[in-house]
């Protein structure tokens, strides 16, 4: 199991939430413009990269409170979390300086 922290409560277990997609796809500015391609592009295309993604999550069984949860895609590992009205945490640089 993965063990995801809520910004609100702490570290819960992963059946505790619920996943809602790619974090940081902004709403389109005039949606009523958009045609059936367009919107199923917003709805259904979501990025799909190997290594650090950034995932909207709900605590669902908690607080019920929507927050990004930066995880990697290879190890599953959560390598971050955070408030929506965050930025996106800068993650350090593989390797490092030796």
């Amino acid at each position: 199991m993965l063990l995801i922290t809520c910004p609100w409560c702490g570290p819960r277990d992963e059946a505790e939430y619920h996943y809602g997609g790619q974090a940081h796809v902004p709403y389109p500015e005039r949606p009523a413009d958009l045609d059936d391609e367009q919107w199923a592009a917003y709805v259904f295309y979501w990025d799909n990269p190997k290594g650090p993604f950034a995932e909207r999550w709900m605590h669902g069984t908690g607080c019920r409170r929507w927050f990004n949860v930066l995880r990697d895609t290879v190890s599953y590992e959560v390598l971050a979390s955070y408030r929506l009205d965050a930025p996106r945490p800068e993650l350090p640089q593989a390797g490092g300086n030796r």
